[in-house]
């Protein structure tokens, strides 16, 4: 990719709003958590970090479904038919999910390649106004790759969609836990590679476990 190009990009982009990572508001989030639903965003972590390359056309099919719901709301606003909006954007995307999987996994990893790649921008302190140049960076790869190893991309999006939903459980245990809240708060709130690195780390490191428990099982059948 010709770096020269994607910084003369972002200096056309100077005066554009600054797209970043709000901290405060992710953990407002975590706050509003209950035990309930952090037990439960811990065990649907799990399983998609552990066995989600062999579900994950049923993933894919909820993501679409999803964002299909978050589309179709939006666009309801308008026209005051929020409600049937949503539910038909939800139906749409999955129904078109399920014959174009190989497209949906290349639009879900490249989802996950920028927030990665916009993850590590953010730890590293590089300015936030360019942003957006790192996690495009991150999109691309990430879409490209799911054309080249397709199994990479299946890993890719499957352990960080659980990962984001397992961190935000245990953080939301943590906080509620009163010995490491106020410890936790201020883990979060003032180190701004906390968040990115308890994100991407784990996820590599769970993309190479379950590659090899898909090997591990693939070798056993045979």
């Amino acid at each position: 990719m010709d770096c020269s190009a994607i910084l003369a990009v972002a200096d056309a982009a100077k005066n554009q709003p600054v797209i970043t990572f709000d901290v405060n508001l992710f953990w407002k989030h975590i706050t509003s958590l209950g035990l309930r639903e952090a037990l439960t965003l811990i065990a649907f972590g799990a399983v998609c970090v552990f066995y989600g390359s062999r579900i994950f056309t049923i993933l894919v099919s909820i993501c679409a479904g999803f964002i299909g719901l978050l589309i179709g709301m939006e666009l309801g606003k308008r026209g005051n038919f929020e409600v049937w909006g949503g539910v038909i954007g939800c139906i749409v995307l999955v129904v078109a999910a399920v014959p174009l999987v190989k497209w949906a996994v290349s639009v879900l990893a490249a989802i996950a390649g920028g927030i990665i790649t916009g993850g590590i921008w953010h730890a590293c302190g590089l300015p936030p106004q360019y942003m957006w140049a790192g996690a495009l960076v991150g999109a691309v790869a990430g879409g490209m790759i799911s054309f080249i190893v397709f199994n990479v991309a299946v890993l890719l999006f499957t352990c960080l969609a659980g990962m984001v939903m397992a961190m935000t459980g245990i953080l939301a245990l943590l906080h509620l836990y009163e010995p490491t809240s106020k410890g936790i708060a201020d883990i979060v709130l003032t180190h701004a590679w906390f968040v990115p690195v308890a994100l991407i780390v784990p996820t590599i490191g769970f993309m190479f476990l379950q590659n090899k428990m898909g090997k591990g099982s693939s070798g056993g059948g045979e």
